[in-house]
């Protein structure tokens, strides 16, 4: 019974100052709905970007070379010993036996595995670029890349329809003026010279692929290398990207050779987004703390208004606590009504973003706005500005009821 007598007394005090509450709801509408779209807008442009980066090449790679130097045998009998600046020309001779290596990852693997071999070469067509050669078997590249989904001219199979056939990416094309069925050449380190066709182009959305990293066959690359037969990567595609970094600490323990996922392989860039989000929550929070303030503007005009209400209720017996609760409601009411406008705007919002396209002038393409639409930024937003208003109401609350009846009745006479 009491508690229905708090609330209808708050229910009373913000009906009847309805301009009042009109731009305290707003004020907390616009906080959510604002927040909801910059956090949607944020979060849905990192997540596209680290989409495309995670396309464009494998989510766990083997490297034929050891994470450390191996022990030394007479490290067991003297600890100090060890040995440093050795030459070794032979030090990366390839991962062994990566045909079985294989078979024993694809037996617990959640995804797949694929042979490659990586090498740098140039390309020479009317002008030499520096490009990252990547040798692949195109019956199993579909199981481990997006390349497939990336030709613009051609297709993955057709490195098999001639010999020393190429893949380039888009940008390369345009920086050299290359076209499919063009035929360039290939120039490796130890000075082998290979006339390749240029049977496909793809675009990956990533400049620095697309103009600097290039597809043939196992074989062409091997050849380029100056080692038949060696594979020096094993690339791995899993069905979950994100557990990459636990499968590529495992693949390591297996067969010992050095396993990046595409999280190491990136740390510098991820640390970089984790910055840009500790700043995005900053203002979201900020934005927030902002909005209440409409709401202590208006709770303090109201405990004003009220004094000689405060004081009747604390001579008829009532409580300081259950004074300030009434003060406490109507901050509460005020937020809950702004909160659920606030995401119907934030809904709205993210909404019209995701109808925008911008045009892309390097590429000549539309490229549309990313908007993540979360469940958690509804409820975050929602629950800290609730906080923020009942937390606003409360100081000037306590400040109205601490003051004794016969003071006010005396001020106001």
């Amino acid at each position: 019974m009491a508690s229905n007598l708090l609330v209808n007394i708050a229910w009373t005090h913000v009906t009847t100052r309805v301009r009042q509450t009109l731009v305290g709801m707003a004020g907390v509408a616009m906080g959510v709905g604002f927040t909801i779209m910059m956090a949607g807008l944020m979060e849905g442009s990192q997540i596209d970007f680290l989409r495309q980066l995670v396309d464009t090449m494998p989510h766990v790679t083997v490297q034929d070379e050891q994470r450390a130097a191996p022990e030394q045998p007479a490290e067991h009998e003297y600890g100090a010993v060890q040995m440093s600046s050795v030459a070794n020309v032979n030090s990366r001779p390839g991962i062994r036996y990566p045909e079985s290596r294989m078979a024993s990852l694809r037996s617990w693997l959640p995804g797949d595995v694929a042979p490659s071999v990586r090498t740098t070469a140039i390309i020479d067509h009317g002008g030499r670029v520096g490009v990252t050669l990547i040798g692949i078997d195109p019956r199993l590249e579909v199981r481990v890349s997006k390349l497939a989904s990336q030709m613009r001219e051609g297709q993955v199979s057709d490195l098999l329809r001639a010999p020393n056939a190429v893949i380039i990416g888009l940008a390369l094309a345009d920086k050299l003026a290359i076209k499919p069925s063009d035929t360039v050449t290939l120039i490796g380190g130890q000075g082998t010279q290979v006339s390749a066709a240029v049977v496909g182009i793809f675009r990956s959305g990533l400049k620095r692929v697309d103009e600097g990293q290039i597809y043939a066959t196992l074989g062409t690359a091997q050849v380029m290398m100056g080692q038949s037969g060696i594979i020096n990567e094993l690339r791995v595609r899993l069905n979950n990207p994100l557990i990459a970094d636990t499968i590529a600490k495992r693949v390591e323990g297996q067969i010992g050779y050095k396993s990046v996922s595409w999280q190491e392989a990136n740390s510098d860039l991820l640390s970089s987004f984790a910055v840009r989000d500790f700043i995005v929550l900053t203002v979201m929070g900020a934005m927030l703390l902002t909005s209440s303030f409409a709401t202590y503007n208006i709770i303090s005009t109201i405990t004003n208004e009220k004094r000689q209400d405060i004081a009747i209720m604390k001579s008829l017996g009532m409580r300081e606590t259950s004074v300030r609760s009434i003060f406490i409601m109507e901050a509460a009411i005020i937020g809950l009504v702004g909160v659920i406008a606030g995401w119907a705007i934030g809904y709205a919002l993210c909404y019209g973003w995701s109808q925008i396209t911008i045009y892309n002038t390097l590429t000549g393409t539309k490229v549309p706005i990313s908007i993540y639409y979360a469940p958690l930024h509804y409820v975050v937003a929602g629950g800290i500005s609730l906080l923020c208003c009942t937390g606003a109401a409360f100081f000037p609350a306590r400040k109205a009821t601490r003051v004794h009846p016969v003071e006010i009745i005396r001020g106001a006479s």
